[in-house]
Order: C-alpha cells, then sequence, then structure tokens
C-alpha cells in the first residue's frame, strides 16, 4: 500500500470553486455590475462617528480591508461626511449623528431594532445627505448589533469568519456593487460563546513559539485574533485560556482591552469564580496565599475576588458564581456534603456583595452564572439555594450528553437558563482533544432539548485549541444566532452546505457523502479512544489493548478498515482536484482529519492483526501487519508536518496529537517483527462469507409501521447511530407515558417468518440522560402479544457502566421473548414511555449467536 505521502505529491488544478455574478444573502444583492440602488463599494467612502464605539471603529476597518481583500483597492474611511460619491454608513442609534438623523427624517425606520439586543438593519438610499450619491446604511441597536451589520455584508461579498483562522480564500473581484433591504431578529441566544480549554498542546505553543512569540504566550495579539472570529461568527463571549502553561488573561492588562474593542464580553467556566483563575500559580500559589478552602481562608479568597472585579468591573462580563476545588478539583477541606451547601451558599451571598460594591447596576442586571457541573451539581440537588436572578448553566457529561436541564419551576427563573457543552475534552474515561467527532445531529438534539425547556440565555462551547474544531464552531454559532432555522432534517445537511459555500456547490453532494461517513466512522469508537486505554483508572486499562473489532465475527474491523481506506482517498483526492489557494483551507477543515483519523484505525487495527496472525504462527503476516501499523504511525506525523509547514508555517506547532496526562493512543502499539522472515501482505478486504450469519437479523430501522399521537412525534432521524439512522421515541419535552399501555405510541416492525421457539431481541439505545431530576428515560420492548419489558437508560457518570456507554456512544438492552416457530409473521414493537429516547440499532438473534456488535450490518440474505 502507497504512504500517505505519495497522496499528498502531485497535486492538479482546477478552474476558481466560487462563481462569479449575482449573489444574495440575507437581504444583501452583490453584483459585479452597476445597477440602480446599487453603491459602489470600491469608490465608496466608510463614514463612522468619532463618538461611536471602539468596536464599530474597529468593524469598520476591518470592513475597509475586507473589501480590499476582494478587489484589492483602498477605500477611505473617515468620520466626516464626503461632500460626493457613494459611502458606507456605519453607526449605532445614539451614538452615530448621522444614523440619528436619518431616523429622525424617517429615511430608515430603526423602529423594529430600536432598544433591541445585537440587532441591525441594512439599507441602500439615494441622495441621504447632501452631496451623498447613494449610501449602504448598516444601524445597529447596540456595539455589537452594528459590527454583525458590518459582517454580514463582509460574507456577502465573499469574505468568511474563518478567512484567517481557517484559510479560506477570497475571490477576486475588480468591482463590487451592493444594494440592501435587511432588519434582523433578537439572537435565539443572548449570550454566545467559546472556551479555549487544554490548550497545552495546540493553541500555547502556537501562540508562543510562533504568532505571539515576542511575548512567549498567549496574549493580546493572539487574543484579538480569538475575538475577531467571534465577533464575525455573530458571538459575544469569551472564556479564555487557563491552564497552568498558560499566563492568565488578566496578567496581560491590553488583552481585556483588547477583547473590549471588539466587543466581547469575558466569561469563565465552572471552576473560576468571579473571572479569578485559581489554576495558576500567578493568581493562587497556596506556598504564599495558603489553601483554597472558603471556610478556612475566607479573607485572603474573599480579597482576590475582589481584588479581580475592581479590575474587571469597567468592562462588560459575565460572572461566574460559588466555587469548587483548585482548578478542576472538589472543594477543600474534609467537609460534609451539608458543610459544602453552606459554605458556597456563604460565597455566593459574598460574591453578589463585591459585585454590587463595584458596579453600579442592580444585582439582578449584573450578568451572573451558576454552573452546577460535576460535584456542584450534586450539591445544587442537596438544596443550594441559587438567587432567581442567576443563570443555570446545564452541563453535558463531557461526552455530548447533557446531564439535566431545568424542570418545570427552575423554567420560571427570572435568570433563565444555559448550556455549556463540549466538543473537546481532557478527562475520564479518555480525552478526545484532537479532532471534533461530535455529529451535528447530536449537538442539535441536545441543544434543542435545553432550548426548548428556557436555556435560552447562555451558550458556551468548549472549542479546546480551536482548530480543527472550525465546522462544529460555525455550527453552534449558527444555532445560537437563529435556532428556528435548524430541525431534524436539515441539521445533518448545514456542515456540507458550509463547505460548498467556501469550496463549490458542486461539490455539496460530495461533501455530504464524506461528512456522514467521517462522523459515523467516529460515532462507534472515536479516532482517540482506538488505543482502548482508559484515562484516570486501574493501572491495567491505562494500557494499550486490542480493539474490541473483529477480523472474523461480522467483518467489522475489515470494514472499519476499508471504509476508513476509501474515506481517505476521496478526501485526498478531492484535496488534489481543488485550486491551490483552496488546498489549505480544506487540508484544515476536513482532509487532515479525515486522512488522520484512518491512519490511527490502521495503526492500531494492524497492529491488532499482528498480535492475532502472530498467534496462529503466520509470521510472514504478521511482519506485513506490523509494518502497515507503523506505516500508519508515521503518516501521521507526515500530516501533521504538513498541517504545521503549509502557508510558509502560519500553524506551526498548533497540530500534534495532545498527549493527555496518561493517554497511549498517541504512541506506536507494541508490535512483533520477526527478523530473517520477508513480509507478506495479508487480505484483509471485507469477506461476503463472513457478512452471512445464520439466525441474525438486524433490522432496517426505516422500515417500520408507526403509530402517532396528537402528544407524541415520533421520527426516523437521519445523520446519528452506528448505521446513521435512529428512530425518535417522541422528543424529551412531550409528555410522559405509561410504555405498558395501550396509549403509548410505538414503532413496530414486522420480523417475518422465524424458525425458533424463541428469540433475544437487542436493542441499542443512544445514551441520553433523563430531562430533570424526577425524570426517567424508559421505552418498552415487546414481540407479537408479549408483555411489554421496560428498560431504563440511567446510570451514574463516572461509572463503569457510563465509561463503556460513552466511548461507544450507546448502552445495549437484552432481552428473550418466546414466539409460535409456526407463525408466517412476527411483529417487534419500540413503545414509548418517557419521550426522547433514540434508538439506534436492533438486532433479532434466534441462532444463539446474541455478541454485543457495532459494526456495519452482517445480513442472512
Amino acid at each position: 500500500m502507497k504512504k500517505i505521502l505519495s497522496v499528498i505529491l502531485g497535486l492538479f488544478l482546477l478552474a476558481s470553486c466560487t462563481n462569479a455574478g449575482t449573489e444574495k444573502e440575507q437581504g444583501i444583492t452583490v453584483t459585479h455590475e452597476s445597477g440602480k440602488d446599487y453603491v459602489d463599494l470600491t469608490k465608496a467612502t466608510v463614514v463612522f462617528d468619532k463618538d461611536d464605539w471602539n468596536v464599530v471603529r474597529n468593524a469598520a476597518r476591518l470592513f475597509a480591508s475586507d473589501v480590499n481583500l476582494v478587489t484589492e483597492k483602498e477605500i477611505t474611511l473617515q468620520n466626516d461626511l464626503p461632500t460626493e460619491g457613494d459611502i458606507v454608513l456605519i453607526g449605532t442609534i445614539g451614538k452615530s449623528k448621522w444614523i440619528d438623523q436619518l431616523a429622525a427624517d424617517k429615511k430608515i425606520n430603526v423602529s423594529a431594532i430600536k432598544n433591541g439586543w445585537e440587532q441591525f438593519i441594512i439599507t441602500t438610499l439615494e441622495h441621504p445627505f447632501k452631496g451623498v450619491a447613494k449610501a449602504l446604511v448598516i444601524a445597529g441597536s447596540d456595539r455589537r448589533g452594528t459590527a454583525y451589520g458590518v459582517f454580514s455584508v463582509s460574507e456577502a461579498i465573499g469574505v468568511s469568519p474563518w478567512y484567517w483562522w481557517a484559510d479560506v480564500p477570497v475571490v477576486h473581484q475588480n468591482k463590487l456593487f451592493v444594494k440592501a433591504g435587511y432588519t434582523s431578529e433578537t439572537p435565539s441566544i443572548k449570550y454566545r460563546g467559546i472556551f479555549i480549554n487544554d490548550e497545552d498542546w495546540g493553541m500555547k505553543p502556537w501562540s508562543e513559539k510562533n504568532f505571539e512569540k515576542e511575548l512567549g504566550d498567549i496574549g493580546p495579539k493572539t487574543y484579538a485574533k480569538v475575538c475577531e472570529l467571534i465577533l464575525r461568527l455573530k458571538g459575544n463571549m469569551l472564556a479564555p485560556a487557563m491552564h497552568t502553561c498558560t499566563g492568565p488573561f488578566y496578567s496581560y492588562p491590553d488583552s481585556k482591552k483588547v477583547a473590549d474593542e471588539y466587543g466581547i464580553m469575558i466569561t469563565t467556566s465552572h471552576c473560576e469564580p468571579l473571572l479569578f483563575n485559581n489554576a495558576s500559580l500567578k493568581e493562587w500559589d497556596s506556598s504564599r496565599d495558603g489553601d483554597w478552602n472558603y471556610k478556612e481562608n475566607r479573607e485572603t479568597i474573599y480579597n482576590k475576588l475582589d481584588n479581580r472585579v475592581k479590575e474587571a468591573s469597567p468592562y462588560e462580563n459575565i460572572y461566574t458564581l460559588a466555587m469548587r476545588g483548585l482548578h478542576d478539583a472538589g472543594m477543600r477541606g474534609n467537609l460534609s456534603d451539608q458543610e459544602k451547601v453552606q459554605v458556597l451558599a456563604q460565597a455566593i451571598r459574598d460574591q453578589r456583595e463585591i459585585l454590587t460594591r463595584h458596579i453600579d447596576r442592580p444585582i439582578q442586571d449584573i450578568p451572573q452564572i451558576f454552573i452546577p457541573y460535576k460535584e456542584a451539581l450534586d450539591l445544587y440537588e442537596l438544596g443550594l439555594e441559587v438567587p432567581d436572578d442567576v443563570t443555570l448553566v446545564w452541563v453535558d457529561d463531557n461526552y455530548g450528553y447533557i446531564k439535566r436541564l431545568s424542570n418545570p419551576e427552575e423554567q420560571k427563573r427570572s435568570g433563565r437558563a444555559g448550556v455549556y457543552y463540549h466538543t473537546s475534552y481532557l478527562g475520564a474515561p479518555h480525552d478526545y482533544l484532537w479532532l471534533n467527532t461530535t455529529p451535528p445531529v447530536l449537538m442539535y438534539e441536545e441543544l434543542k432539548k435545553a432550548y426548548d425547556t428556557g436555556a435560552d440565555r447562555y451558550w458556551l462551547l468548549n472549542v479546546g485549541d480551536i482548530k480543527p474544531m472550525e465546522l462544529a464552531t460555525s455550527t453552534f454559532f449558527e444555532m445560537a444566532w437563529d435556532f428556528d432555522r435548524f430541525n431534524y432534517d436539515n441539521v445533518n445537511k448545514h456542515q456540507a452546505a458550509l463547505l460548498g459555500k467556501i469550496f463549490g456547490s458542486q461539490y455539496i453532494r460530495e461533501f455530504q457523502d464524506l461528512l456522514d461517513e467521517y462522523y459515523r466512522l467516529a460515532w462507534s469508537r472515536k479516532p482517540e479512544f482506538m488505543g482502548w486505554e482508559r484515562e484516570w483508572d486501574e493501572p491495567e486499562r491505562e494500557k494499550l489493548q486490542d480493539t474490541n473489532f473483529s477480523f472474523e465475527n461480522h467483518n467489522d474491523a475489515r470494514h472499519r478498515i476499508a471504509d476508513y481506506r476509501e474515506l481517505s482517498d476521496k478526501s485526498a483526492a478531492l484535496w488534489k482536484q481543488l485550486p491551490e489557494t483552496y488546498r489549505p483551507a480544506f487540508f484544515e477543515m476536513f482532509a487532515y482529519p479525515a486522512m488522520a483519523s484512518y491512519q490511527m484505525n490502521r495503526k492500531f487495527l494492524m497492529a491488532q492483526l499482528n498480535h492475532e496472525l502472530l498467534k496462529k504462527n503466520d509470521i510472514a503476516g504478521a511482519n506485513w501487519a506490523a509494518l502497515e501499523s507503523q506505516t500508519a504511525y508515521d503518516s501521521i506525523q507526515a500530516l501533521n508536518k504538513i498541517y504545521n509547514t503549509q502557508l510558509d508555517g502560519k500553524w506551526n506547532y498548533m497540530m500534534d496529537i495532545a498527549p493527555g496526562f496518561c493517554a497511549r493512543y498517541q504512541g506506536m502499539p507494541d508490535v512483533t517483527v520477526t527478523k530473517g522472515i520477508p513480509a507478506r501482505e495479508v487480505d484483509i478486504r471485507p469477506q461476503p462469507e463472513q457478512d452471512k450469519v445464520e439466525g441474525f437479523k438486524v433490522l432496517d430501522l426505516a422500515d417500520y409501521k408507526e403509530q402517532t399521537t396528537n402528544q407524541h412525534t415520533l421520527r426516523l432521524i437521519k445523520g446519528l447511530g452506528y448505521d446513521w439512522k435512529c428512530i425518535q421515541l417522541g422528543e424529551a419535552t412531550e409528555p410522559s407515558v405509561d410504555p405498558k399501555s395501550k396509549e403509548a405510541p410505538y414503532f413496530e416492525y414486522e420480523l417475518g417468518e422465524i424458525p425458533a421457539s424463541e428469540i433475544t431481541v437487542i436493542v441499542h439505545a443512544i445514551p441520553f440522560f433523563p430531562l430533570y431530576q424526577g425524570k426517567s428515560n424508559c421505552f418498552g420492548v415487546s414481540v407479537d402479544n408479549s408483555d411489554v419489558k421496560v428498560f431504563e437508560q440511567i446510570c451514574k457518570e463516572y461509572s463503569l457502566e457510563w465509561k463503556n456507554r460513552v466511548l461507544q456512544n450507546g448502552i445495549e438492552y437484552k432481552t428473550t421473548f418466546p414466539i409460535d416457530p409456526s407463525a408466517k409473521q412476527h411483529r417487534l414493537r419500540l413503545s414509548c414511555g418517557d419521550p426522547g429516547a433514540m434508538i439506534q440499532r436492533i438486532i433479532i438473534d434466534w441462532g444463539g449467536l446474541r455478541k454485543t456488535y457495532v459494526g456495519p450490518q452482517p445480513t442472512n440474505d
């Protein structure tokens, strides 16, 4: 087999992937020919009021730069109206005298956005002022609303929010004419942002050694780029990097100024009370400051928090209340649970007192969050009282499954609720810091439950190092901006459409197929999990082990390698086809993750084959498998080198397989090479005869007989599950029903004739948590006229059962039913109990196989 480097060479050019002509987006029409009501951007003057917000001035500056990126023409920025020609007028209601004048003269109607939150209007006018021919007017309800309007025009003329962070090219145009008529709605989610986390192996070395090497850290220069990206994505907040390897955000005074200049609020995660980073020795050194124990060391901690709020109070922030231990640990001190509740209650009272002392606003108007993460959730449910105006920010289990959401009483809170969600994580049972493999449908399903239960105040996404999380980040921000745009039918198509917008609509179908395969293959096991080891576990579990995929039973190891190879080859071929200027962006956003995923799977599965062939005394075959595993390891390093050296090393040090603290998957597994015996290639293609299994059937979930009620929505969903489709037994917010009752809605499947007196039904469900405390998530299973057997998915986080579930994105239930072997037809029914359960695979076994199985579908045809 050819090494990956042979695929990388010999790239070919095609014609440009973006078509010139007239394009329309969000009420903004862009053309390359002059016309009535069109403003000529290449000759227009960009005008903004000198008394407007800093972020408006920044947006105006960046807009002029965006026009230059497209046309290579310099346009003028000024604080006065020109006496002739076209203008682009950028301003905020109440801060721009010209916007206010146009509104007063009824030349623009700002009634829909006045006093609104982050809204804007974009329109074109003829002769708005004396001497001005035409104007593109961008007016915002507030400082960020104005900036969002500006960057909406930037996107329309062809400058992607990812033009810098993902090197998305800008198509050159000699002429650029724009007209518009658009009024934005209030964003679905009030506060929308990202958390840079576990930056040790990507963002930190890249910034320290490459981008901001004069500082040698993540500092104002890096944060300027981060904040610009967030603003272009219509976000408004940032939780900065906070690991011990990085200088704390507030240790560089210009960082907070930079964030404010881009209109970005600073927030923090669960372990940083009132913007204070106790993970850093610069902020909290136990040898100097004592124990981080609020019961025993309250005065020192109080003073630290007080000083931080005093420093940060001139700027817009969102303040995390309560506290945990140092960094991500539990509370310090040998305290009972009730004592912990009392200490946290005191801490919250003290922290709110600090806020009111330094911020001249009513306490209920100061954005505050409480994040019931890990230990804090247990204490909240033991009775910790959180003030009504504080936003409850619910969390997932770090693997994409939200642990609980607001119950009916909590939904009445004035502070509403929010979500802290992960697409990157370092922790037990295993990190996934390397690649983004969270399917859009899973993200949508969980965020929809949150949105439907009142979590519309605050959404924070843990993106690791930002790269290579570009697609997930875009999906998240677009949902947060306009959640109603999305549904179960279109969410899985969102990222293919995004890639099509960048690289050419002619590729959308191909992008969809590639993305579906990429996410499907990682669903049953993320690339980072293929070493089968666990982190922070028993010593024997922390060692690399052979996988549960089999080269013999069901062909699943063979299929996995073949499917990943095809994914990699198609991605590489498309990478070669794209024009040269587009290749870096495609490599970063998709080709690298797809190709590297294949090599990681190949590395471990070939090492496993080496071990298996040695046991069979096939030494020549084992030698070949060992060489294949080593080649895969080398190929990952080669891909990393391409990532870090392309574009003259722009991203040097960014891409590495994050080693974690005790993960082993980034290394080379043990293989045995016997010297003196030539390697012989082994046929590892799927064997059709192994796919045929007698007495064993995997149901096609799409082939159901459905009954619904007015209260429940049962649907087939594509884009999730081992076979990339699943069934949803009602939406989670719908009423519960007894799954044994006749009124329970159900999916029903015909099984045909079965020559046996009993069958085992194996149901693979997606491992969701109950909606909130007191709810369940049960469903029922029955065959023919049997009694309904009810299954629940409740398990304790960090238990062995939970670890197994998140590592394979599934939970298995087995049950046996007696049947009449003489019957010509049998029927299986899955009935709704607590709506929201999703079933991703159903296996009918009457031949005694009864094996757990998450590979491709076998058949008995």
